[in-house]
This record gives structure tokens, C-alpha cells and sequence, in this order.
């Protein structure tokens, strides 16, 4: 992977290159790895490398944007030609804003050097404990273990220059009788925190668990919901209403209500790139330093991210949270947090009468998003609970619920906290119990 010295080349390549009166640049690096295993053996080994380059160049009140990978000073120069004609070509803009000025930033280290060390026999080390666990119990395992090292470097003919480097490691896996399946993951910067086994157990456990599933018919059930459904929860709160964008738009659950309570007195949701018990980022695709954002707190709605156009507007100043460029849906969190309560995982089963435990969703998708109202499925370990005990398996339920009125409906919560990715953020994440989940359908499952 290309290191800060040849990234910096990189972007002192295209400055010079660009006669714009305003150019950024950033660097974009990734080197990935993955085994992947399906019937208890390992059926893929790969690995990825690759260095993209962008360039917004800025004439006038105007933007031109342009992205490679041919890091030759030929496809350099190609690539700041076509930023420069776009540029040309559109419309002057009302709301121009010029580029940001450097800053002091944050000085996190994202970079684990035994993840970038991790190789393929270390992978397939922990997917053996997988796949061993599972045959012995006549069952098939499948998932996959990647580690990612990663680079964002971002400089401007105004001085600023930041640069960044990551590392992050997934071990998940899915494991399935004729008519069960558990699953389990582990997501963390330095690869050594990953208990191969201990995810091998868990979801061994629920596929051994759930087998023979009894049909449940829908309705309203009190949930007790593990970190991995809750991570989504919180990414489609976040992608649905908790950008400035999406406020000032009036396509947020938060539009006109800051200041309100939404969610229940014990929900509080914030995002903070510089926790370094999260993935850390120390700045945005705009090379402003992130900042921690109270987006919940207390149940109430304080605030959404910024970037510096959603800022601008709002006579605020950017929280740090832009993404790319050549995104037009604006500003998004991408390191949340949910405040972890005092229960255990036993206490927040012993609290339910008669409910559900549910593993994790899949397929959610958006039915409402004022009121993030979504539609899904449990999947991979889904239980009834009576009298505060597991009292055995279910299949699979269809729900559509609204995320903001669950959160409102919030019980207990779980002292112990698991960092989880979801689509574009890597959550951090207690379990919850909630009451009332709507179930508004059953599957074969």
C-alpha cells in the first residue's frame, strides 16, 4: 500500500498538473484479503489492491470532478483535463463554496500492524475452529474472514494536507442444519481481539438450538434484540434523518423537532470518529477534523452531522461528517455509538414475558422515512421467550416497525457492547429489550 511519502507525491503531481484557481486531491488506498468458506471448507482466497486518485478542481463559482486509477503522471493528467472541461461546462453556483482551510487534526492511530501482517494461514487458522466446531455437530459453516488496510489522504493547492491509515478485520460466519441457522461475527481494528472460537460457538449454538422451529403466528411481541439487529437499526436512523441534509430537506424524523423528546429517556445515540473504541477517523472527504455529534440524547433530538455546505446554511459549522464529493445525499454518521445500559444478557431474557430473541435482521428496507418505518426479516437465530426463559426456536417473522418508535419502546439495555459494520458505518452497540415490535407476517423459514 502506498505510504504517506508516495501519496503526498500523488497529490504534489496533480497540484502541479492543475491550473485551476482551486484544486483538492485525494488518495484513496485499499489492500484487501478474504477467505472465503462455504460446506465447512475454505473455496476462495483472494486479495485486492488498489490506489484511486480524485481531483475537484474549482474555476470561478464552478466544480469539476474527476477520479482514476492509472496513477502514472499520463492518467494524472488526463484525469485533471476532465475535472477542468466539466468545470467549464456547468452553470456558475449560487451557494459556491470555496475550499476549506487547513486545520489542526486529531492525532489517532487507525493502524494495527499485526492486522496488516494477518495472512492467509492465520485466516484459515480461525476458520478451521469454524468449520471444525460445526461438522462435529453435523452442521455447515460458511462466512468468510477479510482484513483490510486502508488510506485516505486529502491536499489542496490551499495547503491543507491530512493523511490517515486503518486497519479493520471481520471474522463472520453463518451456520446451518436442514432447517436451522446461527450467526455470529466479530469486527475489530487489531485482528487479535478475534476469539475464532468463541464466534464458532455462538453460532454453533443457535443453529444447534433452533432446530425443529415451531410456527408463530404475527403480531405485537416484546423483543429482545442482540447488537447486529440493533446496528441496523441505528444505520437506517442515521441514513434515513440524522445528515443536516436531510432536516433541511424536511425528509428527516428530526426535521422541525429538535429540542423534542423522540425516543425513549434511556436512548442516547451519538457518532465520534476520534473513540478509539470504534474505527477511528480523524477527518472527513473534506479534510475537516470530525468531531464527536450528541445526535440523541436522553431520548431528545439535539442535532444532526455537518458538512460545510449543510453548515453554511445553517449558520453552523461542519461537525466533520462529508462524505466524497460525487455523493449528493450529504453529510452521514459513520462511527455511532449507543449508550450501554446496566442489564445482562440474562436479566434483559428474564424481563420478557413472552416474546422474541432475535439474532439479527435482513433485508430492511425503507417503507417511510419520516418515521423510518421498515420492513424486514429475523434471520439466524430467532426464539420465543416465556416466563423470562428461551423456551425454543421459532421461524423466521416478516416485521414493519417503525425504528423511531422502538426506540421508544426501549426497556432494558445491555451493559456489554459489540462493534458491528453495517452498509457505511461501524456501529457500537448494545443489545436491547423493546417492547411491542410489530410482526406483520411469517416465513416458511
Amino acid at each position: 500500500m502506498p505510504t504517506e511519502r508516495e501519496a503526498r507525491r500523488l497529490i504534489d503531481t496533480v497540484l502541479r498538473l492543475s491550473k485551476a484557481e482551486q484544486t483538492e486531491v485525494s488518495v484513496h488506498t485499499v489492500d484487501s484479503s478474504l477467505t472465503r468458506f462455504a460446506n465447512n471448507e475454505i473455496h476462495q482466497n483472494v486479495a485486492e489492491r488498489d490506489t484511486s486518485v480524485s481531483v475537484r478542481i474549482g474555476l470561478k463559482r464552478r466544480y469539476g470532478l474527476a477520479s482514476t486509477n492509472d496513477v502514472s503522471d499520463a492518467g494524472l493528467e488526463k484525469m485533471v483535463d476532465q475535472a477542468t472541461a466539466i468545470a467549464r461546462t456547468l452553470p456558475e453556483l449560487d451557494d459556491f463554496l470555496p475550499l476549506p482551510e487547513p486545520q489542526k487534526l486529531a492525532a489517532l492511530n487507525g493502524y494495527n500492524v499485526g492486522t496488516a501482517e494477518f495472512g492467509p494461514q492465520q485466516r484459515a487458522a480461525g476458520v478451521r475452529t469454524i468449520c471444525q466446531q460445526a461438522q462435529e455437530q453435523g452442521l455447515s459453516a460458511a462466512g468468510a474472514f477479510r482484513v483490510d488496510i486502508g488510506g485516505h489522504t486529502i491536499g489542496s493547492s490551499l495547503g491543507l494536507f491530512a493523511h490517515h491509515e486503518s486497519t479493520t478485520a471481520e471474522l463472520m460466519t453463518v451456520v446451518m442444519s436442514d432447517d436451522s441457522s446461527g450467526h455470529a461475527g466479530w469486527l475489530a481494528v487489531d485482528v487479535a481481539e478475534i476469539d475464532p472460537e468463541q464466534v464458532a460457538t455462538e453460532a454453533v449454538g443457535k443453529a444447534r438450538r433452533g432446530r425443529d422451529p415451531r410456527t408463530l403466528e404475527p403480531g405485537e411481541y416484546d423483543v429482545v434484540l442482540e447488537p447486529y439487529a440493533v446496528s441496523d437499526m441505528l444505520d437506517f436512523l442515521a441514513y434515513t434523518g440524522m445528515g443536516a441534509m436531510a432536516l433541511q430537506e424536511g425528509r428527516s424524523f428530526m426535521t422541525g423537532k429538535l429540542g423534542q423528546r423522540l425516543m425513549g429517556a434511556n436512548v442516547s445515540i451519538s457518532d465520534d470518529g476520534l473513540d478509539p473504541s470504534g474505527v477511528v477517523r480523524p477527518f472527513d472527504y473534506e479534510g475537516v477534523p470530525a468531531r464527536r455529534v450528541d445526535m440523541i440524547v436522553d431520548g431528545v433530538a439535539r442535532s444532526p452531522v455537518h458538512d460545510r455546505r449543510t453548515a453554511a446554511k445553517d449558520g453552523a459549522t461542519s461537525t466533520g461528517h462529508a462524505l466524497p464529493p460525487a455523493y449528493t445525499i450529504g453529510p452521514m454518521p459513520m462511527n455511532m455509538f449507543l449508550k450501554p445500559g446496566e442489564a445482562t444478557a440474562g436479566e434483559l431474557i428474564a424481563s420478557v414475558e413472552r416474546g422474541l430473541l432475535v439474532t439479527r435482521f435482513w433485508y430492511t428496507r425503507v417503507v417511510h422515512p419520516l418515521t423510518v418505518t421498515m420492513t424486514g426479516m429475523t434471520r439466524d437465530g430467532t426464539f420465543l421467550i416465556e416466563n423470562g426463559e428461551i423456551a425454543g426456536p421459532v421461524k423466521n417473522l416478516r416485521f414493519t416497525q417503525s425504528y423511531v418508535e422502538a426506540m421508544g419502546n426501549v426497556g432494558l439495555i445491555g451493559k456489554e457492547t459489540k462493534l458491528v459494520r453495517e452498509f457505511f458505518a461501524a456501529n457500537r452497540v448494545p443489545s436491547l429489550k423493546i417492547g411491542a415490535w410489530s410482526f406483520t407476517g411469517a416465513t416458511e423459514y
